[in-house]
């Protein structure tokens, strides 16, 4: 498959555009529920091996903090200058690694970590590096796992990269935005140009395996002629991985977007031109379209991945590593044990009180069922390969294929009319044409948005 051949048709993207999930799982976060409590969790964590079925563990630890807000962002943080408060956190986060640790004892061997915010790098080197020690001395990290970190620039220097290496993280990510004055001002991000050069010679230097940058596109007085020139600067620049982000301006649930002004949030019609023409300079770099947001070079892990069929999609995106086990650590952080998604309290003094009561502070989840396991590996081939084999689903799950999914093919015909994908005897298979709006067609196999019909809780695809 040439992952790398898009067609960018913007009446095409008007006419299918529409509120939907990311699908970083299914079913989505928004269908987990409080009845999932810390009981059903700890009966899946000790079944997670039986059989004789070694699956790897994956861990994500939310670290919330910020020292400044940034009003776009939707994130779980906690914006504070208290550095007593952020100390705190460290302390029951060790507590609630323990508790995982002794559940999880019998298989602990780690193939994938990130660490995830808020702003990681809100901790200094020191307190960073007990915190991997922490972790590594419970669970067992391989010497070939990735270990992530994401990274606000203006807060390291080449010493801290340096330390972070040598701490054990091998890939790191990189918030960016946008290089442009105005759109910073707007979005209450002073980033220099200097600061995030710096910060990724930094990690070139200290042997960082890869280094992803975050840039969004929809910013209030993003322009054109901006985004080109950040774009440009960051093309030269030349990290591994690129993911360009679409604002999601959602004011009524996200407070700090209260203080963007509507009137310099982009047209509709402008937006669509600012993506047109980064899909066209990153397409010209050099980068190939992995799937939605995500850009790679091609000899990037992330494009390999893809081209051997060994590419993932859990909550931190697209991913290299195969099917594990997620362990979500710290407030808001979500898991996924076997058949099972769980979140975190998101709230620090809920987190706080289970972890005083000696409970692991998960706060809802889901049991998926047989329907959702299937629709499941449905929107995971398509989001990741832009194609599923109907025979492998057949296979996996025992349903018949036309029959079990009679309902979405027929929705599925009009995508096809249009070019965006084709209706093979064996296969689904989304073109080039389609893959922009690949949300859109994993949509038609959600039950759940077919059960309520409340696509508008969900940000917009484009």
């Amino acid at each position: 498959m040439n992952t790398a051949s898009i067609e960018f048709d913007p009446e095409l993207i008007r006419r299918f555009d529409r509120s939907g999930p990311r699908y970083t799982s299914y079913p989505t976060a928004d269908r987990f529920a409080g009845a999932f409590g810390e009981a059903i969790y700890r009966t899946w964590a000790a079944r997670r091996n039986l059989g004789g079925v070694q699956r790897p563990l994956a861990l994500y630890v939310h670290l919330p903090f910020c020292r400044d807000i940034c009003y776009y962002c939707a994130c779980n943080k906690i914006v504070t200058r208290n550095a007593g408060k952020a100390a705190q956190y460290l302390d029951y986060l060790y507590r609630e690694i323990e508790m995982q640790a002794a559940l999880l004892g019998d298989d602990p061997r780690v193939a994938q970590m990130h660490w995830g915010g808020g702003t990681p790098t809100y901790y200094d080197a020191g307190q960073m590096s007990l915190l991997f020690q922490r972790l590594a001395g419970q669970f067992e990290f391989s010497p070939g796992g990735e270990y992530s970190i994401e990274i606000d620039p203006r807060t390291v220097d080449a010493q801290v990269m340096r330390s972070l290496r040598e701490i054990g993280f091998n890939r790191v990510s990189f918030g960016v935005q946008d290089f442009d004055p105005q759109v910073q001002v707007a979005i209450h991000r002073l980033q220099g140009e200097g600061q995030t050069r710096a910060a990724i010679d930094g990690a070139r230097d200290a042997g960082f395996d890869s280094v992803n940058v975050d840039l969004i596109y929809g910013l209030p007085r993003q322009t054109l002629a901006s985004l080109e020139n950040t774009l440009h600067r960051i093309t030269e620049i030349r990290p591994n991985r690129i993911a360009l982000y679409n604002y999601a301006h959602m004011p009524s649930l996200i407070k700090s977007q209260r203080r963007i002004l509507e009137n310099d949030i982009p047209s509709a019609d402008v937006k669509l031109k600012l993506l047109e023409l980064a899909i066209q300079q990153l397409a010209s770099a050099g980068y190939v379209h992995i799937g939605m947001d995500h850009f790679a070079l091609p000899d990037d892990a992330l494009a390999i991945a893809q081209r051997q069929g060994r590419l993932n999609r859990n909550f931190q995106g697209y991913s290299t590593s195969v099917d594990a086990d997620l362990v979500g650590l710290g407030v808001s952080a979500i898991g996924a044990i076997g058949p099972t998604y769980s979140q975190n309290h998101r709230e620090l003094d809920k987190y706080y009180e289970c972890i005083d009561r000696g409970a692991l502070p998960i706060m809802r989840g889901i049991e998926l069922g047989a329907d959702d396991l299937v629709r499941r590996a449905v929107i995971q081939a398509l989001m990741c390969h832009f194609a599923v084999s109907k025979e492998a689903i057949e296979a996996s799950y025992l349903v018949p294929f036309d029959r079990y999914f009679a309902s979405e093919l027929g929705k599925l015909q009009e995508f096809e009319k249009q070019g965006m994908l084709d209706l093979e005897k064996g296969w689904i298979s989304i073109t080039p044409r389609g893959r922009f709006m690949i949300r859109s067609i994993c949509m038609v196999f959600d039950r759940y948005l077919q059960d309520d019909g409340t696509g508008g809780r969900y940000s917009r695809v484009i």
